[in-house]
């Protein structure tokens, strides 16, 4: 068998695969499974900002007060039970897994703003999580903000956290800014030790009948992979942080170009939701069969083989691969 052995933020793991943020890291025992199955390491559910801030306790007794008033409410705010208040169950959940399983148990934080909730991460540690993941969820609105403003903000929050810590911290970010190199150059020297890459937003549809928006839950898909795998390319080698690839994996192809695009760890979440825990056996095994086929003895044989830095066609990261694609075709 080869060495399918990786190093997240300073964290030793068997392999990458690694389920990411999800509501099936809420139960121990598929934590237990998660380990069973072969996962380097298990990223934990988030913890939401709204969550821990006390405003959101004065915010469900408003709208439990308001929403009789005025039935036309009740469909635009979110259910109470949302936003409980869960901070004394996820550190429990932290310790009980750390006792359960030996793999490096990731905490996640969910937020959009500065504040007290991101001290909250002190009591992650405190429980014996490895490491904390910090997923900045926001979407500017607001013509007034800046792009310099926007970055600030998430510089500011992983400040915050990295100040009462000495556990490793990631920051899980999106791909809209408009010079993600130089993002998480700062990010870097401010203390990121992992970058994750990307967020995925859930946007939400029109219901042109009811006149509302709707929400849904989409899966991901391989195709959605290129996104994330095209910046890890580009960054693998200019950043001293640990990269993360998220969304789109699905296969252990996908795998081995997340590795091959730079890489440390590939977090794995929709393909679980509709294949299973069982599936990470799969994942791995198939990336071992391709080693084994390719006769690669180890992942850093091929980690970054295929980045911007190593690639004979680095144009394919940029436009040239666009102008390529666009001028090839014939109408």
């Amino acid at each position: 068998m080869t060495d399918l052995s990786t190093t997240y933020m300073g964290l030793a793991l068997e392999n990458p695969v690694v389920p990411s943020a999800s509501p099936l890291s809420r139960d121990l025992d598929n934590i237990k499974k998660m380990e069973d199955a072969g996962a380097g390491a298990v990223t934990l559910y988030s913890l939401f900002e709204e969550q821990i801030d006390r405003e959101a306790t004065l915010l469900d007794d408003i709208l439990e007060d308001q929403k009789d008033r005025y039935a036309e409410m009740t469909d635009f705010f979110p259910e109470p039970d949302m936003f409980r208040r869960n901070e004394i169950d996820y550190p429990d959940l932290i310790r009980k897994a750390k006792a359960a399983v030996d793999i490096p148990i990731i905490a996640s934080l969910n937020g959009y703003s500065e504040g007290g909730w991101t001290s909250y991460a002190k009591a992650f540690e405190d429980a014996g999580a490895d490491a904390v993941e910090l997923n900045i969820y926001y979407v500017p609105t607001s013509h007034r903000l800046t792009g310099s403003q926007v970055e600030a903000l998430y510089f500011n929050i992983l400040h915050d956290v990295k100040t009462q810590l000495s556990i490793p911290v990631a920051m899980k970010l999106n791909p809209y800014f408009s010079s993600l190199p130089h993002l998480a150059t700062v990010l870097s020297r401010g203390g990121a030790d992992g970058l994750v890459l990307f967020n995925r937003f859930y946007q939400p549809d029109l219901d042109i009948e009811k006149l509302s928006t709707r929400r849904d839950l989409v899966l991901s898909t391989s195709e959605e992979m290129r996104l994330p795998l095209r910046w890890i390319g580009i960054l693998y080698g200019k950043t001293p942080a640990s990269l993360a690839l998220t969304s789109g994996i699905h296969t252990p192809e996908d795998v081995v170009k997340a590795m091959m695009a730079g890489a440390d760890i590939a977090n794995v979440c929709s393909v679980l939701l509709e294949n299973g825990i069982d599936y990470i056996k799969a994942l791995t095994r198939g990336v071992d069969s391709w080693m084994v086929r390719y006769n690669y003895e180890s992942l850093d044989q091929i980690k970054g083989l295929l980045s911007h830095k190593n690639t004979p066609n680095p144009a394919a990261f940029e436009r040239a691969n666009y102008v390529q694609l666009i001028g090839a075709q014939r109408i």
